[in-house]
């Protein structure tokens, strides 16, 4: 079995910072992509970005399948959403880097995403739904954007007021 990445969680500064694009699709990001679906798989969770484990670089994974039915993992390298229409609310939206909390979050309704698989064969999907949500959700994590930052003022400093007391009492 691959061995699973640590997940960083809020407040870890690095989630602010936005990644690196991908310059080489090789057998070292290859290896990279193996342990982040492990981790993804473990957590469990349906998508998972670099950055949520440590690496500078634009790389997400998703599989949306029920867990109960066959895994069909996405690799997206160096996605860009670049045309997006209408808005919908994800509800009860959670994270992997923000345990223990869900909100609902403002989304486009339909995305337009290009970027690469992990065979270098150029990607230019349209869509909608729950995957547009996770897609959109990921990405945020590459540009160095957590959901929190897309809730209300009032929820998100309740989130951190939390955070700031857990942190203290270790």
């Amino acid at each position: 079995m691959t061995e699973s990445y640590p997940i960083l969680t809020y407040p870890d500064k690095f989630l602010q910072e936005p990644v690196a694009d991908v310059k080489n699709i090789d057998g070292k990001l290859q290896e990279i992509i193996q342990r982040m679906a492990a981790t993804m798989y473990a957590a469990p969770g349906v998508g998972l970005a670099a950055i949520q484990v440590g690496i500078d670089q634009r790389v997400l994974l998703y599989d949306i399948a029920p867990r109960d039915e066959d895994r069909e993992l996405h690799v997206l390298i160096n996605p860009k959403i670049v045309e997006s229409d209408g808005t919908t609310v994800s509800e009860e939206e959670g994270c992997l880097s923000v345990p223990d909390f869900r909100a609902d979050v403002n989304r486009a309704a339909r995305i337009h995403v290009k970027g690469y698989d992990r065979d270098e064969n150029p990607l230019d999907i349209d869509i909608d739904g729950f995957l547009a949500i996770v897609l959109q959700h990921e990405i945020d994590h590459l540009n160095g954007k957590l959901f929190i930052e897309r809730i209300s003022a009032l929820k998100r400093q309740l989130y951190k007021r939390k955070i700031r007391k857990q942190l203290k009492e270790k």
